[in-house]
Formats: C-alpha cells, sequence, structure tokens
C-alpha cells in the first residue's frame, strides 16, 4: 500500500513498498541489487517483508 504523504508518523521499514520509487532507490542501495533483483526475492519469498527479503538475499550470495 502507498505511504499517505499527509499522515506524519513513524515510518514501515518493515516493509518495501515497490510502487514508491525513493523506497525501491533505498532497499536496493541497502541489500546491494538492482529493482529486478529486489523485485524477484519479494516474488521468491512471498512477502515484502524486509527480514525475509534480506535474509533471501544474504543465503542467495553465499
Amino acid at each position: 500500500m502507498a505511504d499517505n504523504k499527509a499522515k506524519k508518523g513513524k515510518q514501515d521499514r518493515t516493509r518495501i513498498a515497490m510502487n514508491e520509487p525513493y523506497e525501491v532507490q533505498y532497499w536496493k542501495k541497502k541489500f546491494g541489487v538492482t529493482g529486478q533483483g529486489l523485485a524477484g526475492a519479494i516474488r521468491a519469498v512471498g512477502s515484502n517483508n524486509v527480514e525475509k527479503v534480506g535474509a533471501y538475499l544474504k543465503a542467495k550470495r553465499k
């Protein structure tokens, strides 16, 4: 779900919002992957949960 820019509050860093370009850029840099790599990881784990995606990408590198 897209961020509601009108609401000011704590950011939800537990989910990756692929429909928000600035979030995609952040997570691509954080995980050191391309946009396709990030989207593929989300599809592979079946969730946009940061911990699950990060664990998947870490395991894939080994």
